[in-house]
């Protein structure tokens, strides 16, 4: 495997003066960068015409990883040369689809199945239920195949995020990659690092990733009585805040983020299912315990992967990035410390994380983790 991979700034353009080695050899091209950069689209055709013969693909972010350095504003390209692994790429617009469960349905079914050993997955982060897509891709899916991914970010803004593949950039766009061939390794891993609080209470009334009570009673006005001040800045002041929920039998445990707040009808949009029937229940930061969930996930990665990674893509979610602020890095430096110096890493901040909870393939959306995954080829 051989990874080439450059930034952009508008302050110093190009991070390197002569780029783009891999040109016709590279087989994929990470991208990730800035809303309103990507919205130009001069770098990604900069990118696509260096690598002519690569499927280009990226998104929008609430912040971009280049090592262990953390950006905001400025573009990541990551082009990788597989030995002996070949790529498939294949894109749906949500408007192309029902709904999100469909998109995903039908998105990997335009992947072939023989020899596939790992889909990964980005996604427009405001249209889409991450939930329902994760479910719909691993119901067309062979059973051994895992999924990991990200949705798009927008910063703390919450107004538009982007996905592009083919060079086109476009809202509402899905695209995966597939993974063929016995000599690719692909390890996974994500945890959170966040505390409860307060009583767990249970959701008595919601509508897929729209949540409208707790124990009867207005979730919206209680969970403003839990943020006081904060509260007048929701959406954005929620990532401070998420929610923690849990099936009846305690089997399945996630965490949500809020997208949105409706005053109208009270309600809170979250990028993933909120069931009838689960228990929920308040969260807060402790920053030390976030980067430890980084460093975690990385020694899951590393364990299933069981081997020196060569590229790891990382996708940790923008409330992370705003309750560590100055210490954002950490965490990706307690990736590196993990993870080796032979390891190109890349990746970005997130509305959404989609991961195995562990070892199996049974892939879910997440929020508020850290979700990496490592790739290596066998000799």
């Amino acid at each position: 495997m051989q990874v080439e991979q450059v930034s952009w700034s508008k302050e110093n353009g190009w991070s390197k003066k002569a780029w783009g080695g891999l040109g016709k050899t590279a087989q994929l091209v990470l991208m990730f960068g800035d809303t309103d950069t990507l919205k130009k689209k001069k770098q990604v055709s900069e990118v696509v015409k260096a690598y002519p013969k690569a499927c280009v693909i990226g998104c929008s972010t609430a912040g971009e990883i280049c090592g262990v350095t953390v950006c905001d504003g400025t573009i990541v390209s990551t082009a990788v040369h597989f030995d002996k692994t070949q790529v498939k790429c294949a894109k749906i617009n949500i408007k192309q689809a029902k709904n999100s469960f469909d998109a995903g349905e039908k998105l990997v079914k335009q992947l072939p199945f023989k020899d596939l050993v790992h889909v990964f997955v980005l996604s427009d982060g405001q249209k889409v239920n991450g939930s329902e897509l994760t479910a719909g891709m691993l119901k067309a899916l062979p059973k051994n195949v895992a999924v990991t991914g990200g949705l798009a970010g927008d910063g703390a803004r919450f107004k538009q995020t982007l996905v592009f593949a083919d060079g086109e950039v476009a809202e509402g766009n899905i695209v995966v990659i597939g993974f063929y061939g016995k000599h690719l390794r692909v390890g996974y891993g994500s945890l959170g690092g966040w505390d409860a609080f307060g009583p767990e209470r249970e959701i008595t009334k919601s509508d897929g990733n729209v949540l409208y009570e707790l124990d009867g009673n207005s979730a919206l006005e209680l969970y403003k009585k839990y943020l006081g001040r904060e509260a007048k800045g929701l959406p954005a002041t929620g990532l401070f805040f998420p929610l923690s929920i849990r099936s009846p039998d305690g089997k399945t445990k996630l965490v949500r983020t809020i997208l949105n707040v409706s005053e109208k009808d009270q309600s809170m949009t979250f990028a993933g299912d909120v069931p009838e029937g689960y228990y929920a229940q308040f969260m807060k930061a402790n920053m030390d315990r976030l980067v430890d969930g980084a460093h975690g996930a990385a020694e899951k990665a590393r364990n299933i992967l069981k081997a020196a990674p060569e590229l790891a893509l990382l996708v940790s979610c923008v409330g992370r990035k705003l309750v560590l602020k100055q210490r954002v890095e950490d965490e990706v430096e307690g990736v590196r410390s993990v993870l080796g110096k032979k390891a190109v890493i890349t990746g970005f901040y997130s509305y959404g994380e989609i991961c195995p909870s562990d070892s199996s393939p049974c892939s879910e959306l997440h929020n508020q983790t850290m979700t990496i995954t490592v790739f290596s080829e066998t000799r």
